[in-house]
């Protein structure tokens, strides 16, 4: 039986996956999986009125894919490389979120899609043998912000010894 494929809708939804998920870069897209919680699935399909399905999409692209035309070219280009591909490749009980990129509505579809299956795969390989190599944490606290920088800079410069001083 195929899995019934949903989508995500929500900003919060699409931030769920980005923030805990696994992610994985080709030339044509940027796909991010994170596995759901059951009692989520649960409560939102009450919520809704219908079944849960087995697995959520969501598709973005920004501004730097191109100007309205081109952004809704590349996710129609990705719905249907998805629904070529997700049914067969795709794993139950996950929300994916696949970004466009600049050359995902130039592309030829079928590398897209082949994109897609090798994304696909890789997260999976990388899940069951759970290497994390290949994760991406989007935890931003672990650097020093840029503010924090440009105050340090600051500071730095006010603290220069002068010369030519009291004397």
């Amino acid at each position: 039986m195929e899995p019934r494929i949903g989508r995500l809708r929500k900003r919060p939804e699409f931030l769920r996956v980005a923030r805990g998920g696994r992610k994985w870069v080709t030339p044509g897209l940027v796909l991010q999986a994170r596995p759901r919680r059951m009692d989520q699935v649960r409560d939102q399909a009450q919520v809704q009125g219908e079944p849960d399905p087995d697995i959520r999409v969501g598709f973005t692209a920004s501004r730097k894919v191109g100007g309205a035309v081109v952004r809704n070219r590349a996710r129609r280009r990705l719905k249907a490389a998805c629904a070529a591909v997700l049914p067969s490749c795709g794993t139950a009980g996950r929300d994916y979120v696949i970004i466009a990129r600049k050359s995902t509505a130039t592309r030829p579809y079928g590398r897209l899609v082949d994109d897609l299956r090798t994304a696909l795969k890789r997260i999976e390989d990388d899940r069951r043998s759970g290497q994390s190599g290949r994760r991406v944490e989007n935890d931003r606290r672990s650097g020093p912000s840029r503010r924090r920088v440009a105050d340090d800079r600051r500071s730095d410069h006010r603290q220069s010894p002068r010369s030519g001083g009291d004397g």
